[in-house]
Formats: C-alpha cells, structure tokens, sequence
C-alpha cells in the first residue's frame, strides 16, 4: 500500500492505493518509497489469513467454504470511496473459512477469510 496526494480540479485528496504492478516503479517527485506489503501470517491450524486491504464494504464473495482455490483467484470484491477493489487468493489450497458476508463494513488488515494450503 502506497499513500499519495492526488489533486483534482485544483483539490487535494490524500488516497492509499495499492501498486498492483512493477512495485519497484520510482515515485513521483516528493514520493517516498515504502516496502512491499508482507505475506499474511498463518494462522492457528495452518490456515493462512487472508486480510483486507483497506477499509471498506464487502459487495460481493464469490467462493464458499470448503472450496478449492489457486493463488491469484479472486475471493470477493470490496468497496471504498464508490471504487470496487478485488481480493485474490494469497496461495492455492481449502477456504477454509469466510469471516464477512456482503454487506459487512471492514478495516485494513481486518481477517477476510482462511486459507488451508
């Protein structure tokens, strides 16, 4: 997660965005540099959390529990500031759990789901 000021129309807005690219990319000027987000600790059982990166609603969840997944597949959709941002599977393996239905307002760095891998 990065945060940057965005200015529209002569308006600034302080934002956090997620680099989904080349996270070596050089900032603007004024920018700093902040490390990579880490991998998502495991959890009791072997699970490996799955958390929110931002703070939000959940719009959507398109998988169930008990549900095999790969890394990279998309687990559900949340909302913040009229914008949908996806959440993807950190690694392949069982859902196995679903922690939030739709609806449900979430914080950054808030458990999701778990993962068996």
């Amino acid at each position: 997660m990065k945060k940057l000021r965005v200015t529209v129309e002569g308006k600034s807005y302080d934002v956090t965005v997620e680099l989904l690219g080349d996270a070596e990319a050089v900032p603007a000027s004024g920018a700093s540099t902040a490390p990579a987000p880490s991998v998502p600790a495991p959890v009791a059982g072997g699970g490996e959390d799955v958390p929110s990166p931002l703070a939000g609603k959940v719009v959507s969840i398109g998988v169930q529990i008990g549900q095999q997944v790969k890394d990279g597949d998309e687990l559900m959709v949340l909302e913040a500031m009229k914008m949908n941002t996806h959440v993807y599977s950190p690694g392949s393996g069982t859902l196995t759990g679903i922690l939030v239905q739709p609806g449900d307002n979430v914080e950054e760095g808030q458990s999701l789901a778990t993962l068996e891998c």
